[in-house]
């Protein structure tokens, strides 16, 4: 089972190509356990007063997908999930929204999707969803020290940008809206200012696919590679394997 990282982009597009993979492998596991009417698949949505409507608009769209059985986690910024409802699922699904508010909602069950996973559970984590799946999640800004470096739209409610505990399921920082909201650039400053050693941005609409084997980017964007060079930052690609 596999851990899958989404550079967000709505609606659907290209057939669901980047949550087709996860669906399929939630629907093995939960044949295996024996349930003959779609996985059991956690929405996780932590949202500021339109859960409901993201919620319906999620579970319409993943059902031209496939046939699942969607487990509702949705809660209001500043809430905390319980992780109570991740007993028995066959996949985790983390939305998008403030990945602050993702962050400090589902840190009270980071252990408990750390067990999931490590047991087979396979995880999708979209936007925010990404961006937090690291063992240190950069959760937003705009600027380091007084230097802009990426647009505000993207800051996520916070001006400097920071890092700060994630859930732990990768070792490489994440961010996303990689290209469409110029937060690539934001990586590549926060690795030359030493906040971290690099990461990985991935564009929308293009998911990065971390398994037994190599890694994999299926989608129609690239996944930008980001890494400290002997005081030089080096960007390169990953296109779809």
């Amino acid at each position: 089972m596999s851990i899958h990282l989404t550079g967000g982009g709505w609606p659907i597009l290209d057939d669901g190509a980047v949550y087709r993979e996860f669906l399929s492998e939630a629907a093995e596991r939960a044949l295996q356990a024996g349930r003959l009417d779609g996985p059991r698949v956690a929405l996780i949505l932590v949202r500021d007063g339109d859960g409901a409507e993201k919620y319906a608009e999620l579970t319409a769209s993943l059902a031209l997908l496939t046939e699942l059985q969607p487990v509702p986690i949705v809660v209001a910024e500043g809430v905390a999930i319980d992780s109570a409802l991740l007993a028995e699922v066959d996949g985790i699904l983390v939305w998008g929204g403030l990945t602050p508010a993702y962050r400090d909602s589902i840190s009270g069950s980071f252990g408990e999707i750390r067990r999931q996973v490590a047991a087979g559970v396979p995880y999708l984590g979209f936007s925010a969803g990404a961006a937090i799946a690291a063992d240190r999640a950069l959760l937003g800004g705009w600027k380091i020290g007084d230097v802009p470096v990426c647009p505000e739209d993207a800051s996520e409610e916070l001006e400097e940008v920071s890092l700060g505990e994630g859930l732990g399921l990768i070792d490489l920082v994440v961010d996303v809206h990689a290209a469409q909201w110029g937060t690539l650039a934001r990586l590549i400053a926060a690795t030359e200012a030493g906040l971290t050693d690099g990461g990985i941005a991935i564009d929308e609409h293009t998911a990065l696919i971390v398994g037994d084997g190599p890694l994999r980017v299926v989608g129609r964007g690239s996944v930008w590679t980001v890494t400290d060079d002997d005081g030089s930052v080096r960007v390169a690609t990953m296109g779809e394997s």
